[in-house]
Protein backbone atom coordinates (compact mmCIF):
# COMPACT_ATOMS: atom_id res chain seq x y z
CA UNK A 1 0.00 0.00 0.00
CA UNK A 2 1.38 3.42 -0.87
CA UNK A 3 1.09 6.69 1.07
CA UNK A 4 -2.29 7.40 -0.54
CA UNK A 5 -3.95 4.13 0.50
CA UNK A 6 -3.69 2.46 -2.90
CA UNK A 7 -2.97 -1.25 -2.86
CA UNK A 8 -0.12 -2.46 -5.02
CA UNK A 9 -1.83 -4.77 -7.52
CA UNK A 10 1.30 -6.90 -7.63
CA UNK A 11 1.20 -7.53 -3.87
CA UNK A 12 0.18 -11.02 -2.83
CA UNK A 13 -2.25 -11.22 0.06
CA UNK A 14 -3.47 -14.54 1.39
CA UNK A 15 -7.20 -15.14 1.00
CA UNK A 16 -7.12 -17.53 3.93
CA UNK A 17 -6.45 -16.59 7.53
CA UNK A 18 -4.74 -19.70 8.85
CA UNK A 19 -5.39 -18.87 12.52
CA UNK A 20 -8.60 -20.91 12.61
CA UNK A 21 -6.94 -23.89 10.98
CA UNK A 22 -3.98 -23.67 13.34
CA UNK A 23 -6.33 -23.55 16.33
CA UNK A 24 -8.10 -26.68 15.08
CA UNK A 25 -4.76 -28.48 14.70
CA UNK A 26 -3.71 -27.42 18.20
CA UNK A 27 -7.06 -28.61 19.60
CA UNK A 28 -6.67 -32.01 17.93
CA UNK A 29 -3.11 -32.39 19.19
CA UNK A 30 -4.20 -31.62 22.77
CA UNK A 31 -7.06 -34.13 22.47
CA UNK A 32 -4.65 -36.82 21.28
CA UNK A 33 -2.10 -35.91 23.96
CA UNK A 34 -4.71 -36.25 26.72
CA UNK A 35 -5.87 -39.59 25.33
CA UNK A 36 -2.33 -40.95 25.22
CA UNK A 37 -1.60 -39.70 28.75
CA UNK A 38 -4.71 -41.48 30.07
CA UNK A 39 -3.79 -44.67 28.20
CA UNK A 40 -0.21 -44.62 29.51
CA UNK A 41 1.21 -44.36 25.99
CA UNK A 42 4.11 -42.13 26.98
CA UNK A 43 5.90 -42.18 23.63
CA UNK A 44 2.76 -41.11 21.73
CA UNK A 45 1.97 -38.50 24.39
CA UNK A 46 5.47 -37.11 24.00
CA UNK A 47 5.15 -37.06 20.20
CA UNK A 48 1.95 -34.99 20.45
CA UNK A 49 3.63 -32.58 22.86
CA UNK A 50 6.57 -32.23 20.46
CA UNK A 51 4.13 -31.39 17.65
CA UNK A 52 2.56 -28.74 19.87
CA UNK A 53 6.01 -27.32 20.57
CA UNK A 54 6.61 -27.08 16.82
CA UNK A 55 3.40 -25.05 16.47
CA UNK A 56 4.35 -22.68 19.29
CA UNK A 57 8.09 -22.49 18.60
CA UNK A 58 7.54 -20.34 15.51
CA UNK A 59 6.70 -17.48 17.88
CA UNK A 60 9.58 -18.20 20.28
CA UNK A 61 12.83 -16.31 19.85
CA UNK A 62 15.87 -18.57 19.38
CA UNK A 63 17.88 -18.67 22.60
CA UNK A 64 14.98 -17.28 24.67
CA UNK A 65 14.11 -18.45 28.18
CA UNK A 66 11.13 -20.31 26.74
CA UNK A 67 13.36 -22.26 24.37
CA UNK A 68 15.84 -22.99 27.16
CA UNK A 69 13.03 -24.15 29.47
CA UNK A 70 11.67 -26.50 26.81
CA UNK A 71 15.12 -27.96 26.14
CA UNK A 72 15.65 -28.46 29.89
CA UNK A 73 12.43 -30.48 30.08
CA UNK A 74 13.52 -32.47 27.02
CA UNK A 75 16.90 -33.22 28.61
CA UNK A 76 15.25 -34.38 31.85
CA UNK A 77 13.07 -36.75 29.83
CA UNK A 78 15.97 -38.05 27.73
CA UNK A 79 17.96 -38.73 30.89
CA UNK A 80 15.31 -41.25 32.01
CA UNK A 81 15.90 -43.50 28.99
CA UNK A 82 13.46 -44.79 26.40
CA UNK A 83 9.82 -44.05 27.09
CA UNK A 84 7.80 -46.90 28.55
CA UNK A 85 4.34 -48.01 27.46
CA UNK A 86 2.85 -48.79 30.88
CA UNK A 87 1.24 -51.92 29.47
CA UNK A 88 1.38 -55.27 31.21
CA UNK A 89 1.59 -58.22 28.86
CA UNK A 90 0.22 -61.56 29.97
CA UNK A 91 0.31 -62.28 33.67
CA UNK A 92 3.76 -60.89 34.40
CA UNK A 93 4.18 -57.86 36.62
CA UNK A 94 6.55 -55.11 35.53
CA UNK A 95 9.82 -54.72 37.40
CA UNK A 96 9.82 -52.15 40.23
CA UNK A 97 12.55 -50.20 38.43
CA UNK A 98 10.31 -49.93 35.34
CA UNK A 99 7.42 -48.66 37.46
CA UNK A 100 9.64 -45.98 39.01
CA UNK A 101 11.02 -45.01 35.58
CA UNK A 102 7.52 -44.80 34.13
CA UNK A 103 6.31 -42.64 37.04
CA UNK A 104 9.24 -40.26 36.56
CA UNK A 105 8.58 -40.02 32.85
CA UNK A 106 4.90 -39.41 33.43
CA UNK A 107 5.65 -36.53 35.80
CA UNK A 108 8.12 -34.98 33.36
CA UNK A 109 5.54 -35.24 30.57
CA UNK A 110 3.04 -33.53 32.86
CA UNK A 111 5.57 -30.72 33.35
CA UNK A 112 6.02 -30.53 29.59
CA UNK A 113 2.25 -30.37 29.06
CA UNK A 114 1.80 -27.58 31.61
CA UNK A 115 4.73 -25.66 30.14
CA UNK A 116 3.22 -25.90 26.65
CA UNK A 117 -0.28 -24.95 27.86
CA UNK A 118 1.13 -21.86 29.60
CA UNK A 119 3.14 -20.98 26.49
CA UNK A 120 0.02 -21.39 24.36
CA UNK A 121 -1.90 -19.01 26.62
CA UNK A 122 0.97 -16.50 26.76
CA UNK A 123 1.07 -16.45 22.96
CA UNK A 124 -2.67 -15.82 22.79
CA UNK A 125 -3.32 -19.18 21.13
CA UNK A 126 -5.24 -20.57 24.07
CA UNK A 127 -7.24 -19.01 26.85
CA UNK A 128 -8.05 -15.38 26.12
CA UNK A 129 -8.49 -12.96 28.97
CA UNK A 130 -10.55 -9.81 28.57
CA UNK A 131 -8.61 -6.61 29.16
CA UNK A 132 -9.95 -3.13 29.92
CA UNK A 133 -8.29 -1.86 26.75
CA UNK A 134 -10.54 -4.22 24.72
CA UNK A 135 -13.60 -2.11 25.58
CA UNK A 136 -12.74 0.66 23.15
CA UNK A 137 -13.42 -1.73 20.25
CA UNK A 138 -16.99 -2.50 21.38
Amino acid sequence: MDDFGNVDVGAKISKINAAGLINLLILELWKEAYKHSRDGMLSKWNACLNCLWMEFAGDVEPGSEQEKDFKEIQNRLIATGSLTKNKVSGFSEPEQSELVKSARQYLILMDKSVFLKRLQNKQGKGTAYREDSDDYLD
